[in-house]
């Protein structure tokens, strides 16, 4: 009776202790005691704008009243370009190459290391007037990141190199696009390794916590790495929820019983 009693207490442990706790699956908690219906501290999401960085592919239009006078600055394929093309993209882009300049038509290589494309759009506009054109040609210069992509690893549905079309992209958006994290992936410590002038850093986001809005990682970089952690409930091999461990310990435990009357009757 006793062994029994035993057995029955180690289970009920392994059990309580294999199981995902349902606060580990959640996003976005409320934490720290705050009301449920209160978001704390009216919670702003912060982005800084983004410093264009080496490899980076620069999208560069230029308008013109003439549009037949700025026609050497844009691509050739421009009319039949495709926007959800990440190849054409590439292609027709500019590549920004490890001394941080791109080469432009007639204005040869012009340095964008560390500028926004704001910046560069303006860089770029005072050269053209101040080499080739008049105010009164109306330049018009717009310059944008040929995409962001990023890459998507460890317990995640699709990992990969990913590839999106707009300049905004906050982490749940390139997560639900790069197919989620599963049960049993870490959400409460997800990396971003970011690339910097310096070399990389890991930054670490807790997804369950509502606060993460407020941090300066919320919105990804081109060149991100996310990386998410298996929860060691995978490790060990138990299952995700308090059925499936039930059912991989009762399965033991059955084999168990079995030798055992095997090695009685012997």
């Amino acid at each position: 009776m006793k062994r029994i009693k035993l057995l029955i207490f180690v289970l009920s442990c392994v059990i309580v202790s294999s199981c995902i706790p349902h606060k580990d699956t959640v996003y976005l908690q409320i934490k720290d005691g705050a009301l449920n219906d209160t978001i704390p501290n009216n919670l702003v999401e912060i982005q800084k704008p983004y410093r264009v960085q080496v490899n980076d592919i620069l999208n560069i239009r230029v308008k013109a009243l003439d549009q037949e006078t700025v026609s050497i600055l844009n691509p050739t394929g421009e009319g039949n370009l495709n926007a959800s093309s990440a190849e054409r993209a590439f292609f027709d882009g500019f590549t920004v190459d490890v001394h941080g300049n791109v080469r432009i038509p007639t204005l040869g290589y012009i340095n964008v290391l560390g500028f926004t494309t704001e910046e560069i759009e303006k860089k770029i506009e005072a050269q053209l007037l101040e080499e080739q054109f008049k105010e009164t040609a109306n330049i018009f210069v717009t310059v944008k990141l040929a995409g962001l992509r990023y890459t998507a690893s460890g317990e995640i549905g699709s990992p990969g190199s990913q590839v999106l079309f707009t300049e905004r992209v906050n982490v749940f958006e390139a997560i639900a696009n790069a197919g989620e994290i599963p049960l049993t992936g870490n959400k409460k410590d997800v990396k971003i390794i970011r690339q910097y002038p310096q070399g990389q850093k890991i930054h670490s986001l807790d997804l369950t916590d509502i606060k993460v809005m407020q941090s300066p990682y919320y919105y990804i970089q081109p060149n991100d790495i996310i990386y998410v952690e298996p929860l060691k409930q995978k490790s060990i091999g138990t299952g995700e929820t308090a059925l499936s461990s039930i059912t991989a310990i009762a399965s033991i435990v059955s084999l168990i019983s079995t030798a055992v009357l095997l090695s009685t009757r012997l």
